[in-house]
C-alpha cells in the first residue's frame, strides 16, 4: 500500500478491486495520470470516467450535495451505487467532470479501494465496469491476460507506469448502480447491483 500510494502521487496508475470488478485508477487530481488512463481504457475524451473516495467526508470538499442526496448516500456508502453530484471544486483533472459540471462518485464497498482514497487523501478515477470494454475482470490472472495479450503500441508504453493491487479473486456481480437526483426525484442511469 505504501509502494502504491507513493505512485499514485506520483502519476503513477493502478490496476486495484472494486466491490464490483477490477478498475484502473489514478489520483483524480492529476492531469497526466487522468490521461493515461484515458490511453489505458481506450476511452473516448467526450466520455467522463467515475470516482472512488474515501468517505462521505471526502466527496463533499470536491462536490456539491443536497439533503436528497446526502440522504441516499447515507443510506448505499459504502457500497456499489454512484451519484451524478454537481462539482463543487476546480481541483478534479479534466475529463472527469462532465459539461454540466458533475461527476460520478462514489465510496466504495471495497477496503482496499477506499483505502488507496483515504491514504492518497485524493478521490481516485474508477473506470467503469471493466478494464478495457469488453467485459470486466475478477482476477488478477485476467488482468494480467488483458495487459499483457495486445498489440497496440500506447499500451506497451504505459505499462511502465502500472502497479497491479491485488486482493484475491472477485466474485462476479453487476457494475455499481448510477443514479442522479433530479427536482428532488431519484432518476436511475445505469441499474446495477444495488436496487432502489
Amino acid at each position: 500500500m505504501i509502494k502504491l500510494i507513493e505512485h499514485l502521487k506520483n502519476g503513477g496508475v493502478v490496476v486495484y478491486q472494486t466491490e464490483t470488478a477490477y478498475a484502473i485508477g489514478c489520483d483524480a487530481t492529476n492531469q497526466k495520470a487522468v490521461d493515461l488512463v484515458f490511453i489505458m481504457k481506450k476511452r473516448l475524451k467526450k466520455y467522463t470516467l467515475p470516482l472512488i473516495a474515501e468517505s462521505l467526508d471526502m466527496i463533499k470538499k470536491f462536490c456539491q450535495m443536497s439533503d436528497a442526496e446526502e440522504h441516499l448516500a447515507k443510506k448505499y456508502w459504502p457500497g456499489a451505487l454512484t451519484m451524478v453530484l454537481k462539482v463543487a471544486s476546480n481541483q478534479l483533472a479534466k475529463g472527469i467532470v462532465a459539461k454540466d459540471e458533475t461527476v460520478a462518485v462514489r465510496v466504495s464497498g471495497n477496503k482496499m479501494a477506499r483505502e488507496l482514497s483515504r491514504r492518497l487523501g485524493q478521490p481516485i478515477v474508477s473506470t467503469s465496469a471493466n478494464l478495457h470494454g469488453n467485459g470486466e475482470c475478477y482476477s488478477l490472472s485476467e488482468v494480467r491476460k488483458h495487459f499483457g495479450c495486445h498489440s497496440d503500441p500506447a499500451l506497451d508504453a504505459v505499462e511502465e507506469s502500472l502497479v497491479m493491487l491485488d486482493g484475491g479473486v472477485l466474485e462476479k456481480r453487476k457494475p455499481s448502480t448510477i443514479v442522479k437526483i433530479v427536482n428532488g426525484k431519484i432518476k436511475i442511469l445505469r441499474q446495477g447491483e444495488i436496487k432502489i
